[in-house]
């Protein structure tokens, strides 16, 4: 088989998504109305007549480089990775060229490595163990490798860095199967710790409950999960998304699926203490945004919002509750350890995926674009 690329409509690209079991809501048509920074299209692989992979493609212009465009596919597109790449691979290439494409960059769907919650454990506790990549993690199978392999022997440029973070999506994830448990299956997979601030938060009576996808309900509750999360940014030190992004993040994943997003909000006596969002395509769901409240955190109302949406997740059918990014260190004096010590408690296993791949089509004005990213990185650092 070698099939032919060509754009489809949104209807057309919602229909395949949701013919399968799972694919990243990075890769659904309503994901370019929320990033409206970049021009959006959606892309069909056809065997004759018959639709056999698709990918959203998001556009985005250059300064000084604008008549052409990088071509990005976060944590796509959703093709075989099991057979030949380059079938699948160079008829999206030549087409994203004729369009004016320099580059494209893509995120392949397919994981290297797996680590248990045990082992995650056990390299925090080891002062000779630095990174996940330290311990002995199995592969987990053959796809991973070849992925790999085959995307650098046909010139394609890993991007993602030493801690996992790069301009894109994380290589790095952490990750909770579902398939097969029930309830009490995965509370006992989480530690001490977790189990007992879930307890804590139900004794000390916090109410975990659904903002409304309608209208005013759901104009006050994201304005209430906002102002929580602009509150945490200032804590922890990182940049917030404008309240003006969720508005457009909640209408656009809303029309395309009115389960497609929800915003979980714990209370106690009144006060939001936490609050997160969730999304899910098929038997996928993620934990996308979260917010605390510095005071009263002792009645944990982040890890009663968490238990909430993983019971609902489970309770739907999903295979997979993904808690997204990590880094993978493992060293103590890392700030970021934080982050997975903190996710590795609700049991689950880290995962390493592919990463992000680059492959210049143009390859003057992609070293153009790499200069002025590293320009640009620079003085933002300043």
């Amino acid at each position: 088989m070698r099939p032919t690329v060509r754009p489809i409509s949104a209807a057309e690209h919602l229909a395949y998504v949701r013919a399968q079991r799972s694919v990243s809501f990075l890769q659904t048509p309503a994901w370019g109305g929320v990033k409206t920074e970049w021009r959006s299209e959606s892309l069909g692989w056809f065997d004759g007549g018959r639709l056999v992979g698709a990918g959203l493609v998001l556009h985005r212009p250059v300064p000084r480089l604008r008549r052409f465009t990088l071509a990005y596919l976060p944590e796509g597109p959703d093709i075989d990775w099991t057979g030949e790449l380059d079938v699948w691979l160079d008829p999206l290439a030549a087409y994203l060229k004729a369009q004016g494409a320099f580059a494209i960059r893509l995120g392949p769907p397919v994981r290297t490595h797996t680590w248990s919650a045990a082992q995650v454990k056990e390299g925090l506790a080891d002062p000779g163990v630095e990174r996940l990549t330290d311990l002995s993690g199995g592969p987990t199978g053959p796809v991973g490798a070849r992925v790999t392999g085959r995307l650098r022997d046909a010139g394609w440029l890993l991007q993602s860095p030493q801690d996992g973070f790069g301009t894109g999506h994380p290589q790095f994830k952490y990750e909770i199967p579902l398939v097969g448990r029930t309830e009490d299956d995965l509370l006992g997979g989480m530690n001490q710790l977790w189990r007992r601030n879930i307890r804590k938060a139900a004794k000390e009576g916090v109410e975990v409950t659904v903002g409304e996808n309608l209208g005013e309900d759901l104009g006050q509750d994201l304005k209430a999960f906002h102002d929580l999360y602009v509150h945490t940014a200032e804590r922890d030190r990182f940049t917030p998304r404008p309240l003006r992004y969720f508005e457009g993040m909640f209408a656009a994943l809303s029309a395309e699926d009115p389960e497609r997003i929800r915003l979980y909000l714990a209370r106690h006596q009144g006060d939001l203490v936490a609050a997160a969002i969730l999304v899910r395509v098929g038997a996928h769901a993620w934990y996308a945004y979260g917010a605390s409240a510095t005071e009263k955190r002792e009645v944990r109302g982040s890890n009663a919002c968490q238990w909430a949406m993983i019971r609902d997740s489970l309770a739907v059918g999903c295979d997979v509750y993904d808690l997204r990014g990590i880094t993978p260190t493992l060293d103590a004096d890392d700030p970021h350890v934080g982050l997975i010590q903190f996710k590795a408690g609700a049991g689950g296993q880290a995962v390493r995926y592919t990463g992000e791949w680059d492959l210049p089509l143009r390859p003057t004005v992609y070293r153009a674009f790499e200069l002025y990213m590293r320009h640009h990185m620079r003085n933002r650092g300043r």
